[in-house]
């Protein structure tokens, strides 16, 4: 069993709740809490800020939330391969996964996109 942890901005009808940066908390959070990953949630349109990673420890796993679950606008796999590249930066390539961000549907009202849309975005 891994336990992860899930950092959450807010997933309301595609509405995100907080917002800022992770380099206030990054390394205390990836150091001080003992879990195996870190769910670290950002978009394709978010400022490239991976600068916080640098805190990661050798063996524990950043799940990257780079695929959009707020709306029908696809990433392209260069758009992703391109995160990913920028994260590996900071960490080291087999300490990453790539992930949607939280949940398609968090609440009863769901997010601002359509079923299928959601399939696209897992394939």
């Amino acid at each position: 069993m891994t336990i992860a942890m899930h950092l959450c901005r807010g997933n309301f009808q595609s509405t995100f709740v907080a917002s800022g940066g992770y380099e206030p908390v990054a390394e205390i959070l990836f150091n001080a809490i003992t879990c195996a990953a870190i769910s670290w949630n950002t978009t394709a349109t978010a400022p490239a800020v991976f600068e916080p990673l640098r805190f990661v420890p050798k063996g524990k796993t950043v799940v990257l939330g780079l695929v959009t679950s707020k709306s029908g606008r696809l990433e392209s796999k260069d758009q992703l391969k391109r995160r990913i590249e920028q994260a590996a930066k900071y960490v080291p390539l087999d300490q990453l996964c790539l992930s949607p961000q939280c949940g398609f549907a968090s609440t009863e009202e769901g997010n601002i996109l359509a079923e299928d849309e959601q399939w696209r975005s897992l394939k």
